[in-house]
């Protein structure tokens, strides 16, 4: 079988498990397992078969029309460079890790058929973006995506945090896909075909006639889809949803999905400088917001949340200073560590019953009842502070490289300015990461006063994935950094030794401050447990989540404040905390300058519907019903009345016609 041929079943597999799963998953639950398990680890040989094969060398590429347009062709086309190969490694990959520890994390969730279809059907998707050669085609799994995350952070919808968060996720990913919808037919109609080579071909000779707002319109949907500032504000709430798929949607599918999209397209967004300047500005902003505001949650996934963010930010910077390869560097190691931060967060939040930090902080012997999550998840934090030799080290500092040999000038397509923004944003991110890491890590498993509830063991298929996402967490990035460069367009991925020595020594600063503020506060901090630690014995981690979700305070409430004296946070960002907890009040600047106009829009039209339109109508109608009821008065059903009525008439008009006559 060709190497094209194993491409085409790479997203078809995924596909088919879900449209099997749906079928059967009600006459026949026993196989729904297997046919969300079996697919996905399909796709994931395939996957690995069609990077080998490609190797780093041609890109494998394939095209059929798939219909006449009369216009611009749309064409079912494969385009599989190394970028392509090793992300949909990724993908998958992840995919089949969250597919297997689900089978035990949602083990006694009635809806499991229909969530396990979901993600498949997801996979696909995303499997269809990496693989895509012609943009229609990729837009379409580009929506894909978009409809199954709407149903599966919605999965709780007994909650009414997961209905809520599951329309944002919707509605705020549309805003950023309508213009990049125009920019995908505006870059067609100056390329003259929607596929990939077409389009590139057309920037290196120059035939590009807008570049900038081509390049701003789908910087739209790119910021949309991978939780950049200003439309990153859904992706928090997002943790509504199971946490299988927050691992899914923030390590390997939809957020990835626009990095990957510019990195594809790279040479578009080149083309114009001054779309390099605000893909900077954006990641900086992104990096540095998203870091602070990591630091001041109490909910743990939502630290998670805006972790990925960042990291996000990082890749984007990346992209901004003309290096794709530093970018989908970061994206794979990213992938590994931070999924398996969900997972184990997953673990965490089972054994503690709630998703609190604060709550967490006043628990004792954590780490005990859950070794598996405690070590693997020590490791994934480490990765994710950038510390030698985990995987994040390498990936980050490639980035911080490529930052630094663009602000002094040597990349060609990438202005100064925008190295310079990035590298400054990246390190003081680096110090920021490292601090609510460590945050994070001390809260969650050094606390003290009432232990643990014990729920038992965690199955074993959830264990598994944990200790398998550890490998590539800790040991990707010292392999890659040497190998990948053929795959990545050539360019040296090695860390440089300026930016390796401040980015390693501002992150092992976070990580002190952080500790030391701990401290402090914990020798400030009474002793006595927290009254808020619920304990699940009978529960499973899905129910256990879902109440978690329903009964957690507020993380900048006033009582979540007073319960937590114990955070370093409270030291380390002072007044600012209160702000950062609520994403700088992003979503009140949005509701008043968006919704509420809206809803004013909205109230305005239904009174002049009401009260002008309906008005004329009520009249329109009035009119006739009043005349209908003068001629019925006249129907009494007499004849007398009739024969009288018609004597009067005639007499009538009789004087009539001789009156006209004598005047004659």
């Amino acid at each position: 079988m060709t190497t094209t041929n194993l491409a085409v079943l790479v997203p078809l597999l995924p596909f088919l498990g879900a449209a099997a799963g749906l079928l059967v998953g009600r006459t026949a639950p026993g196989f729904v397992r297997p046919l969300a398990v079996l697919p996905t680890l399909a796709a994931l040989a395939l996957a690995i078969t069609v990077a080998v094969d490609q190797g780093g060398g041609r890109a494998v590429e394939a095209h059929t029309q798939l219909t006449p347009t009369g216009s611009v062709p749309i064409e079912l086309a494969l385009y599989i460079d190394g970028f392509a190969a090793l992300v949909a490694v990724l993908v998958a990959f992840v995919a089949t890790c969250v597919q297997i520890y689900s089978t035990g994390y949602l083990r006694d969730d009635p809806r499991y058929p229909s969530y396990a279809a979901l993600v498949s059907l997801f996979t696909s998707a995303m499997l269809l973006v990496v693989y895509s050669g012609d943009l229609i085609v990729l837009l379409v799994g580009w929506e894909v995506m978009g409809i199954c995350s709407y149903f599966l952070v919605g999965h709780y919808w007994e909650t009414p945090e997961a209905r809520a968060a599951s329309i944002k996720a919707f509605l705020v990913t549309k805003l950023g896909d309508v213009p990049f919808l125009f920019g995908l037919f505006a870059l067609a109609t100056d390329a003259g075909s929607f596929r990939v080579t077409t389009i590139l071909g057309t920037v290196a000779d120059g035939g590009l006639r807008h570049p900038t707002l081509i390049a701003l319109l789908l910087l739209c949907g790119v910021a949309g889809k991978s939780a950049q500032f200003p439309l990153h504000t859904w992706l928090p709430d997002a943790m509504a949803g199971p946490t299988p798929v927050s691992a899914l949607i923030h390590a390997a599918t939809m957020v990835a999905a626009g990095v990957y999209f510019i990195a594809r397209l790279l040479s578009v967004f080149e083309a114009s400088a001054a779309v390099m300047i605000v893909l900077a500005v954006m990641g900086a902003v992104t990096m540095v917001g998203s870091a602070l505001a990591a630091l001041a949650q109490d909910d743990i996934k939502r630290v998670l949340a805006y972790s990925t963010i960042g990291q996000l930010g990082y890749m984007t910077g990346a992209l901004a200073v003309g290096d794709r390869g530093a970018a989908v560097f970061h994206l794979l190691s990213h992938g590994a560590f931070k999924a398996l931060l969900f997972l184990a967060a997953g673990v965490v939040i089972h054994a503690a019953g709630t998703n609190s930090l604060a709550v967490m902080s006043r628990t004792a012997r954590l780490r005990d009842r859950v070794p598996d999550a405690y070590w693997t998840m020590t490791v994934a934090l480490l990765a994710l502070a950038a510390i030698p030799p985990f995987s994040g080290f390498f990936s980050k500092e490639s980035v911080l490289g490529a930052a630094e040999h663009a602000a002094t000038g040597h990349t060609p397509h990438a202005p100064g300015s925008a190295g310079w923004i990035v590298l400054v944003a990246g390190l003081v991110t680096a110090l920021l990461t490292a601090a609510y890491a460590t945050r994070l890590w001390l809260l969650a498993f050094r606390g003290r006063g009432a232990d643990a509830p014990d729920h038992g063991r965690q199955p074993l298929t959830m264990t598994l994935v944990l200790w398998v996402l550890a490998v590539p967490s800790l040991a990707f990035g010292g392999f890659a950094y040497r190998s990948l460069p053929g795959w990545f367009d050539g360019r040296d991925l090695t860390p440089a030794l300026t930016t390796s020595v401040l980015g390693t020594g501002l992150a092992l600063v976070g990580g002190i401050l952080a500790y030391g503020a701990w401290q402090h506060t914990r020798a400030l901090a009474p002793r006595a447990p927290i009254g808020a630690v619920a304990a699940h014995p009978e529960s499973d981690a899905a129910q256990v989540e879902a109440e978690a979700i329903a009964t957690h305070e507020p993380a900048f409430g006033d009582i979540a404040y007073a319960a937590d004296p114990a955070d370093p946070a409270r030291l380390l960002l002072g007044p600012l905390r209160r702000h950062a907890a609520e994403g700088f009040h992003l979503d009140a600047v949005y509701d008043a300058l968006f919704v509420r106009p809206v809803l004013a829009a909205a109230s305005l039209v239904q009174f002049l519907d009401r009260e002008v339109v309906d008005t004329y109508v009520r009249a329109a109608a009035a009119a006739p019903r009043l005349l209908g009821a003068a001629v019925r008065r006249a129907q009494t059903g007499n004849v007398q009345t009739y024969v009288s009525a018609l004597l009067a008439g005639t007499v009538v008009l009789a004087v009539a016609v001789l009156l006209v006559a004598t005047g004659a």
